[in-house]
This record gives structure tokens, C-alpha cells and sequence, in this order.
């Protein structure tokens, strides 16, 4: 995968894979059958219909071209302040490949080596927490986007936190 520029007559992977999780949330939010869309397949299972609350998340991660995980921090200067490399995407521009993602709390802390993720500390994380907390992307800057099972996404302020999500 190469990462596109800004005028490139093709699209970017990256930016249509958020393109069709947008559209299936939305579907789901407007509780539609057969939101049937990996970024592209089953994004939101219809299993969900037999839950009590059916699934409308997609969460994902993603990576820029040097394979490193992009990260935000939400709650700055507030006692819940936390880092994440798990989001939402909330809305997107299609025409200039920009969105509003929202950022989802992991419930355990993310390390990091130096400068970046430690990818290994993903591994012990069993769920997300929606947050109120975004950010806004130009999405031609990563050539990677990973899709995680929705099943592992909680309501805001569904998960109870022991400390804070601090950088190490």
C-alpha cells in the first residue's frame, strides 16, 4: 500500500474503509436490516439484533506509513485523562478524505517505547469504553486501518477505571 497525496485521482484505501464502517454504524443507527458491509464484511454482525443492545461500533486502529499506531489523548486536564489508539469514526468527508473520529478508553493502560506504541500492550486489552472525546483526521496520512470486533465496545461511561492512562 502506498500513501496518497492530497489531489491523487485515486482513492484511498484507508479513507474508503472508514467510509463503509461509517455507513454501517449508521445503519444500525437507523436500525436497518442486513448491515451486511473484515473493513468491508460483517463490519456489524446482524447477531447483534439478538443482544439487547445491538452493536452500532466499529472500532479500529490505525497506522501510518512506518507501521507505527496513530494515538490521541482524550481528557486533558481532567482527572479521567486517558490514551488511546482505539476509535469511532463519527462522521467523514468523503471529497477531502477527512473525519471525525471519537476516541474509545481502552481498559488497560497502553505502553509505550520511546516515542511510540508498544504493540504488545495491546494484547491485554478486553474492552472500550465510548467516549464524548474526538479528533479530527485527514485520513490520506495512514496506509493502514485495522477493524476490531465490535462485541469488545461498551456505552460512555460504562467501564469503571482503576488509575489514570498515563504515557510511560
Amino acid at each position: 500500500m502506498s500513501c496518497r497525496k492530497h489531489g491523487s485521482e485515486f482513492s484511498s484505501c484507508v479513507c474508503d474503509a472508514l467510509v463503509n464502517i461509517h455507513k454501517a454504524q449508521e445503519k444500525v443507527e437507523r436500525n436497518e436490516d442486513n448491515c451486511r458491509n473484515s473493513c468491508y464484511t460483517d463490519l456489524l454482525n446482524p447477531r447483534g439484533k439478538h443482544h439487547r443492545h445491538p452493536h452500532d461500533t466499529v472500532p479500529f486502529m490505525l497506522q501510518n506509513k512506518d507501521g507505527k499506531y496513530f494515538y490521541a489523548t482524550g481528557g486533558i486536564g481532567r482527572d479521567d485523562c486517558f490514551q488511546t489508539v482505539f476509535f469511532r469514526v463519527e462522521s467523514i468527508d468523503e471529497d477531502n478524505c477527512c473525519a471525525t473520529l471519537s476516541m474509545l478508553r481502552p481498559d488497560s493502560d497502553i505502553d509505550f517505547d520511546d516515542c511510540c506504541v508498544d504493540p504488545t500492550s495491546l494484547c491485554d486489552v478486553d474492552e472500550l469504553e465510548k467516549t464524548r472525546y474526538c479528533i479530527e483526521v485527514d485520513l490520506t496520512c495512514f496506509c493502514a486501518v485495522q477493524c476490531l470486533e465490535p462485541e469488545i465496545v461498551g456505552e460512555v461511561g460504562h467501564h469503571h477505571h482503576h488509575g489514570h492512562h498515563r504515557h510511560k
